[in-house]
């Protein structure tokens, strides 16, 4: 098979384009290395891209594996022919493939299996022939026989039927049809299983085209089916099925005929129907379990691209009730300065609460606190109430709503445990708040991003599908930052380029140990060997290094290109600093970039990649989002009135809408139909998780915690 063409044409490529990029895969290049450091062979493909090439590659390879699989089983079992070799090489998914091994794969005793061990199938193969001439009961009567269970005319049809119909409904062509016709016209049809109200009632009697169902409908009706809520089925136009059948393998109107007849209606309904219907629900399913991923890995790149609070000296807030709130002070790069707890959340106890309001004072003026981050989690309303409650006497002061999603499987864990020995769950929980507010993404990478929460029916996706999508999110967001290998956690490099977990404990021991004061010394971490180093170190920042461009994503192995560049362009390599070279650019420009290119004998994406670098070293892609909601004062549900205006974050975007936080702890749903003026597909076309959007209330439902919003304010 021409992978290449093949790809080619699927993803409007050029051939070489796909070719470059197979090659460098086979080679060992992680994604965020191609992307990043091989845009001359690839065409500049980005990380996205990559990733699809690389998944559809790796179907198309296992599409290879298992037809010479088949081709082998079947060629050892002495029934290939040139026409089924034909069929194999033809087919383009592995359900075809699987359809042309049906007829021969080992089968459990069926009708048809016990029919054959009776001596019936020579009858059966007489009735398909559909002679015009001869007598079907004659030449039944002659496969009689008591001993075999066969006892008479009847029974000896029956059991030919039973052959003929798991013959037919093996037939590949066949079940192709039947498969379209189905997928095309096929109606999902859910019916209650229970009376009694649940979250499935709007499914309690709905009908909808399997080609048209949403998968976040597929999605519930699965759940409510394996709860014992539903009961699911899919119609199919049985008439037109069954005729399908029959026009396949009935011919003339003859005796034989009539049985063949009756074996194709058999073959419908007791073995093709069932059969087609579990496969197109696990169809449905499996597109479902692909959108479902592709919302999460979405709104999981958006929650750990979010822009860092930085510069802050930071309060984390870990609410709660009876124990109190946990409280952790840490400075601006997250070291842990105090801690303490604050009564403050329930009813009453005032003299608890004023000792509270003395010990938050107390840290924000001894350590300079200039932000709190609260967790979103039980008691923070109150937690939020009495911090607001506070400001006008903090001066300088504000607070944000930090998500807990995933900290308390952190704050639990032994990685937790390792890092603050002395601390409490509550009290790390705190410390992951303050940092989750300071730099997201170093924080979030702690957690399975399964556990942050960021997508809809996680639990119902296939595990491993999913797993692997979100590593690939998480690994394309480390090396779109970068890492400074001076200060970072293991967890934090094992997703660098190159590098996994043992190889990132590996690089912190040796830190710890001999410092790592340039890119070059990662050379002597152990088990760090060159193809190792040639994927992560372009990822890996030295701020303090000899040489400046071990703080810049410019990669070691154009190093000389680098300095040819500034000796090109009248700089000293002294002048790479943080602050960047401002006009580097224009320099280049007035140069000529095509000639400079040519004459530093690199490529032109490397050379413009260079430029940009050395114009802003060490940039950071999440400066230029939108910055996080901090606040002063605070919003109660019940202040909530329809055509409000409010500015609130998205915080999860799902198939029908996106949930935003407006401030009063309990997220408002904009619907699909409320979030532009226009006609969109999917909200991911207008909004990401992140996001600051302007909203209006559209409606409040205290009782049962709801609020409905609208980004367009004429459509209330």
């Amino acid at each position: 098979m021409d992978y290449s063409a093949i790809l080619a044409e699927e993803f409007k490529l050029r051939p070489q384009q796909v070719q470059a990029v197979i090659d460098l895969l086979d080679a060992g290049n992680t994604i965020p290395f191609i992307a990043r450091y091989r845009k001359e062979a690839t065409g500049s493909l980005d990380d996205q891209l990559l990733r699809e090439l690389a998944e559809r590659l790796e179907y198309l390879r296992n599409l290879d594996k298992r037809r010479d699989e088949i081709n082998k089983t079947l060629t050892e079992q002495g029934v290939m022919t040139d026409e089924i070799a034909a069929q194999l090489q033809k087919a383009a998914t592995l359900a075809a493939l699987e359809d042309i091994y049906r007829p021969f794969r080992p089968k459990r005793r069926t009708r048809a299996t016990m029919a054959k061990e009776k001596g019936l199938e020579p009858l059966a193969t007489w009735l398909l022939v559909q002679p015009t001439r001869g007598d079907v009961e004659a030449q039944a009567a002659k496969f009689i026989d008591p001993e075999k269970g066969v006892e008479d005319i009847e029974a000896a049809l029956a059991g030919a039927r039973d052959i003929l119909a798991e013959q037919i409904s093996d037939d590949a062509p066949l079940r192709g049809k039947l498969r379209d016709l189905t997928t095309r016209e096929g109606i999902s049809e859910t019916k209650a299983a229970k009376e009694e109200d649940s979250v499935y009632s709007m499914y309690y009697d709905y009908r909808e085209p399997v080609r048209t169902m949403a998968p976040h409908r597929i999605l519930a009706v699965n759940r409510g089916e394996r709860e014992g809520y539903l009961k699911v089925s899919v119609a199919v136009p049985e008439e037109r099925a069954v005729d399908t059948v029959k026009r396949a393998f009935v011919r003339g109107v003859s005796p034989a005929s009539q049985q063949v007849a009756l074996a194709c209606e058999d073959a419908w309904d007791r073995l093709l129907y069932p059969s087609l219907e579990r496969e197109i629900r696990a169809e449905l399913t499996d597109k479902a379990n692909a959108a479902a991923i592709k919302v999460f890995s979405q709104n999981l790149h958006q929650l750990l691209m979010q822009p860092p609070i930085k510069g802050k000296v930071t309060l984390g807030v870990d609410p709660g009730f009876r124990t109190g709130c946990k409280l952790a002070v840490v400075d601006e790069g997250g070291k842990v300065l105090d801690t303490g707890v604050g009564y403050f959340t329930l009813p009453g106890k005032s003299a608890a609460k004023e000792a509270a309001a003395r010990l938050i004072k107390d840290f924000v003026h001894k350590y300079n606190v200039t932000a709190i981050a609260i967790g979103n989690g039980t008691a923070s309303r109150e937690s939020e109430q009495f911090i607001a409650s506070l400001l006008p006497e903090l001066p300088g002061v504000a607070y944000v709503i930090v998500s807990e999603a995933g900290a308390s499987v952190y704050s639990a864990s032994p990685l937790a445990a390792k890092e603050f020995p002395d601390f409490d769950v509550t009290q790390r929980s705190a410390v992951s708040i303050a940092r989750r507010m300071q730099d997201p993404l170093a924080e979030l990478v702690k957690i399975d991003p399964k556990a942050i929460g960021v997508g809809q029916y996680q639990h119902d996706l296939k595990q491993n599908e999913l797993t692997a999508a979100l590593d690939g999110v998480v690994e394309q967001c480390v090396n779109a930052v970068g890492v400074e290998v001076s200060t970072a956690s293991a967890e934090l490099l094992s997703h660098v380029a190159g590098i996994g977990p043992a190889l990132a404990r590996n690089i912190v021991a040796y830190r710890e140990e001999n410092g790592i004061p340039t890119r070059a010394a990662l050379k002597k971490v152990p088990k760090l060997g060159p193809k190792a180093f040639e994927q992560c170190a372009g990822f890996l920042r030295v701020m303090d290094s000899s040489n400046p461009l071990d703080a810049t994503a410019v990669h070691p192995e154009s190093y000389d290109a680098a300095k040819a560049l500034l000796k090109t362009l009248g700089y000293d390599i002294k002048a790479v600093t943080g602050a960047g070279l401002k006009d580097i650019g224009q320099r280049a420009k007035l140069y000529g970039l095509d000639k400079l290119a040519s004459d530093l004998n690199i490529g032109l994406p490397t050379l413009n990649d260079m430029l940009s670098e050395l114009q802003k070293p060490g940039r950071d892609p999440r400066d230029e989002l939108p910055k996080p909601v901090l606040r002063t004062d605070v919003l109660d549900m019940k202040d909530l009135v329809p055509g409000m205006e409010l500015t609130g974050t998205v915080r999860n975007v799902i198939d029908f809408g996106a949930f935003v936080d407006i401030g009063v702890h309990q997220d408002g749903l904009v619907h699909i139909s409320r979030m532009a003026d226009r006609f969109i597909k999917h909200p991911s076309e207008v909004v990401k998780v992140g996001d600051v959007v302007k909203v209006w209330v559209v409606s409040v439902d205290e009782k049962k915690k709801r609020i409905a919003l609208t980004m367009v304010k004429d459509r209330m």
